[in-house]
């Protein structure tokens, strides 16, 4: 998907028209439809406060990766002790066999919660 795709799917998936994003960017409605019909891009400031507006990426809306949750996410404290990307840097550095062990593992303690 280009970004045109992509913010035309966030915009509706969220609501609104593209009057009211062009006003939270404090540009026209005809710009974001510019945007939508890939005819202009966003400037990298632009851009930034729509992946902000959105809690995505600028990856995730320039069609760079898939994965669109919000970066903070991974700050986010799961213990006292771990964030969630200390989680996920442990996961990639194991084999793929102690990964399916982990995750194994990680479905027992689900079915007991």
């Amino acid at each position: 998907m280009k970004l045109g795709e992509i913010l035309a799917l966030l915009r509706e998936e969220r609501g609104i028209g593209q009057r009211e994003l062009a006003g939270y960017l404090n540009v026209t409605a005809g710009t974001i439809s510019n945007y939508e019909h890939n005819i202009h891009s966003p400037d990298p400031v632009t851009l930034c406060r729509l992946a902000e507006y959105f809690g995505v990426t600028t990856d995730y809306l320039m069609g760079r990766t898939p994965c669109r949750f919000d970066p903070s996410l991974l700050e986010r404290r799961i213990s006292d002790e771990y964030t969630v990307t200390d989680i996920v840097n442990t996961v990639l550095a194991l084999d793929s066999c102690s990964v399916d062990h982990l995750m194994d593992y990680a479905d027992f303690l689900r079915s007991r919660q």
